[in-house]
């Protein structure tokens, strides 16, 4: 039976959590219906329920309210969890002052606004004074926070907690040294796709009834969830109840979209099988975006860019998109697994995709410790996307402008993108040894088992565990690159004949 005093202290979690998820629905909002000439007013709303959360957060009646359970150390593993993970926030918290809070609530909600015109425009110059705003204020955060080593620590941690930049530099070079040459050998291989055939007509309409099909299939619920188009996709979840999916379509390049959705609602299915018993409290909540993404990038390349994905959808995408009639399922898992480097991140395969990342790493780390100007960013940019990729970008908005996460504030987080992939790899080899009628699943268009795994394995833990933890509990290994590249060896040397 609970404590008086924990009962109370979990009182004020949950208004701190339901504050935030305010938070949460007015960004959603901006993102998909709010209107243009909304944006200052929004600002406005986003800085004053910022402020109010984080005020509910560093209150001298939370912190003594936390103190109080601290003191009981209750061995539950539900107290502990709630105890120790609020402990961490309130720590973060109390060092940044409300009015600064406010600030950057304010400053990135006007940036989100000016980032998606400046990339429909093709002006970086519109976005760079937002950006310089953006950069000096999360420094201040950085400072205020504390690091031993450099500023991008203190902000990467907000998302990957207890990770390091020059631990992450390391797993990187070891990424870099191995896909440099798996990226050659592809391109160098006998056999090539034909990715041409995915630039076929597709109704923007019959996309989004395709896309929903799909993911009501991975175990999506409508009913406590729903699927809007946004300039950048992205998942936004308040409780496992009330989860909003985004996508973009392209009428004549189809997986943009249907790959878009599947990423989404694997974001969605972490967030819809979080145990809502502990809605708004840590327990209730993912474990760290490296984590999440895990669950997105599975759903989208080791499920959907799979074989026995498409011998089961296949003749249904035939069925409504009568354009891809006369495509063979070979030529058309050859084309959705095409290894090209390219401009957009969202849109990259998965060999290159983490090459993406490399260069964002690099440059918000010199652009938190000043070694980049922000002026320089593009040239930057594509100097970076040259060495890495091959490729010059042709103009900001497939190059620096490409992402909205700068316009977010959201410094430290692109990190995340590839340790999901590594995690993904691992957690997808061992559904498979748990499950060895998985891929027979799948081919059956039965994705509910894989699912159900995840659900009862990740995301029904909320954040008992960090995330090197649940690694090792779930694989049995700590986190590794031998899964991931074992992945794409066993995929990509047959399908290219090398």
């Amino acid at each position: 039976m609970p404590s008086s005093a924990y009962e109370a202290f979990i009182t004020r979690v949950k208004e701190i959590s339901t504050a935030r998820a305010i938070e949460a629905v007015l960004e959603w909002d901006q993102e998909t219906y709010m209107p243009p000439r909304g944006a200052e007013q929004r600002a406005a709303q986003l800085a004053l329920i910022a402020g109010l959360a984080h005020q509910r957060l560093i209150d001298e009646a939370f912190g003594a309210a936390l103190a109080a359970v601290e003191q009981e150390a209750d061995p539950d593993p539900v107290v502990v969890t709630n105890v120790r993970e609020m402990r961490r926030l309130f720590d973060r918290a109390v060092k940044l002052p409300t009015d600064l809070v406010q600030e950057i609530a304010r400053t990135v909600a006007l940036a989100k606004t000016a980032w998606v015109r400046a990339r429909k425009e093709n002006r970086f110059a519109d976005f760079a004074p937002h950006l310089e705003r953006v950069l000096e204020l999360k420094r201040t955060v950085a400072d205020k926070i504390g690091y031993t080593t450099e500023p991008y620590d203190a902000l990467m941690d907000e998302f990957e907690p207890g990770a390091r930049a020059a631990d992450v530099q390391k797993a990187f070079d070891e990424l870099k040294r191995q896909l440099v040459p798996l990226v050659r050998a592809i391109k160098d291989a006998p056999r090539q796709p034909n990715p041409e055939l995915l630039t076929r007509p597709a109704p923007a309409a019959a996309q989004a009834a395709f896309g929903r099909r799909v993911a009501a299939d991975m175990g999506f619920d409508f009913e406590a969830g729903r699927l809007d188009v946004s300039a950048h996709p992205f998942c936004s979840g308040t409780s496992p109840l009330d989860v909003r999916l985004t996508t973009r379509y392209d009428e004549n390049y189809l997986p943009a979209s249907l790959f878009g959705i599947m990423h989404e609602a694997g974001h969605g299915l972490y967030e819809q099988g979080l145990d809502p018993a502990h809605a708004g409290t840590p327990m209730g909540n993912s474990v760290s975006l490296g984590i999440h993404e895990s669950q997105s990038r599975m759903w989208e390349n080791l499920v959907g860019r799979s074989r026995p994905f498409w011998a089961h959808y296949f003749p249904k995408l035939q069925a409504e998109f009568p354009s891809f009639a006369g495509v063979s399922l070979e030529d058309w898992t050859f084309a959705i697994n095409t290894v090209r480097p390219s401009y957009i991140r969202v849109e990259a395969d998965e060999v290159t995709y983490n090459l993406h990342i490399l260069l964002r790493f690099d440059l918000e780390r010199q652009l938190l410790d000043g070694r980049l100007k922000v002026r320089d960013v593009p040239a930057a940019w594509n100097e970076s996307f040259k060495a890495l990729l091959g490729l010059t970008p042709r103009t900001d908005a497939e190059g620096c402008l490409q992402d909205i996460h700068w316009s977010m504030g959201i410094l430290g987080y692109f990190p995340t993108y590839a340790l999901g992939n590594l995690y993904a790899a691992q957690f997808f080899r061992a559904a498979q040894r748990a499950l060895p009628d998985l891929d027979l699943h799948i081919a059956r268009g039965e994705l509910r088992p894989l699912r159900e795994w995840l659900r009862e394995n990740i995301h029904r833990h909320g954040q008992r565990y960090r995330a090197h933890e649940l690694v090792q509990l779930v694989t049995g290994e700590p986190l590794t690159h031998a899964a991931f590249f074992e992945y794409l060896t066993k995929k990509y040397k047959p399908l290219y004949g090398f």
